[in-house]
């Protein structure tokens, strides 16, 4: 935790108290959209009129370039300066502008109802979810999203300004009610069937942040994966807790209860706290690169700490 942040003004300025989620604390994050930067990284793909430019040269608002009179160009867009003064004809190129939407794919299951420190990580996981929605809607972008548990989801097709964002939160709000309500139901992972959701949602050309813990992945999740990243820019955040990395040292054993059994913690113990560290490490790094492979920019938050000081390190 960084010393120069008062957490509990951060607590009251957020409107957070770490565990339930309220609309005012997904509203704080519209003052902090200028923390990330949604700029595409790649060419547009969309058939959609819009603000990002795509990577063939037609008829647009961009001007592109002046180039020698080939057949078959409009002779609408002939250059007749350059044409004068060069002897030979030339037309002018613009740049074609698309619309770039963006869905936010926001995992707020039971493994994401945990938290050891500042925020369970769903929580932080709606809070950055916010963040990516106001940067959006600040761009012009159009904001869809899918936000699910294994007990309910909720799918927001795309749409513009602050009416989308708030369509939005109250959807993260509405689904990690449910969750904590639930959370002591074991139901089976959603993950999957969501993806498929998001499939149908998301045109080529969109930018879809995916925010989980990723935990709950398997063979069909990677291939769903690989398939979005053939038409669309994936950004995956994966939210961990310190106690997921390394475990704290502690005189005593601890006891813990999880949903359906429960164990016991030998903190004191090095060469166990050791062994817990390695094979985290090792599992998360499978995970790291395995998304990767699929086709996901990766990006690492942490529940401990708030976002303000994640994104301006």
């Amino acid at each position: 935790m960084k010393a120069n942040i008062d957490i509990q003004s951060w607590f009251a300025n957020c409107h957070s108290n770490g565990v339930e989620l309220g609309l005012k604390e997904l509203l704080y994050y519209k003052s902090k959209s200028r923390l990330l930067d949604l700029k595409p990284k790649g060419h547009i793909r969309s058939a959609q009129a819009g603000q990002y430019l795509a990577p063939h040269k037609g008829r647009g608002m961009e001007f592109a370039e002046v180039r020698q009179y080939q057949y078959g160009d409009d002779i609408r867009a002939i250059d007749w300066r350059v044409t004068a003064r060069t002897g030979e004809a030339h037309t002018k190129l613009y740049q074609e502008e698309k619309e770039r939407p963006v869905f936010i794919f926001t995992d707020l299951s039971n493994s994401m109802l945990f938290g050891s420190q500042l925020l369970l990580k769903s929580v932080q996981a709606a809070h950055l979810s916010a963040l990516v929605a106001w940067s959006a809607s600040q761009r012009g972008d159009r904001l869809g999203g899918v936000v699910f548990s294994e007990h309910s989801h909720h799918e927001l097709k795309p749409t513009a300004r602050d009416k989308g964002v708030l369509a939005f939160c109250h959807q993260l709000c509405d689904v990690h009610e449910t969750s904590l309500v639930n959370r002591d139901n074991k139901n089976t992972s959603r993950f999957n069937d969501n993806l498929k959701r998001l499939k149908h949602l998301a045109k080529p050309g969109s930018l879809i942040y995916l925010i989980s813990d990723f935990s709950e992945l398997n063979d069909e999740s990677f291939s769903l994966l690989e398939g979005l990243s053939r038409h669309c820019e994936l950004i995956g955040c994966q939210v961990s807790d310190p106690f997921e990395h390394t475990l704290p040292a502690y005189s005593e054993a601890i006891e813990v209860q999880g949903t359906n059994s429960a164990w016991t913690l030998p903190l004191s113990d090095k060469q166990f706290r050791d062994k817990f560290a390695k094979r985290a490490q090792d599992v998360f790094s499978a995970r790291l690169k395995r998304l990767q492979r699929a086709g996901m920019t990766m990006l690492n938050f942490s529940a401990d700490t708030p976002l303000e000081s994640q994104l301006s390190r």
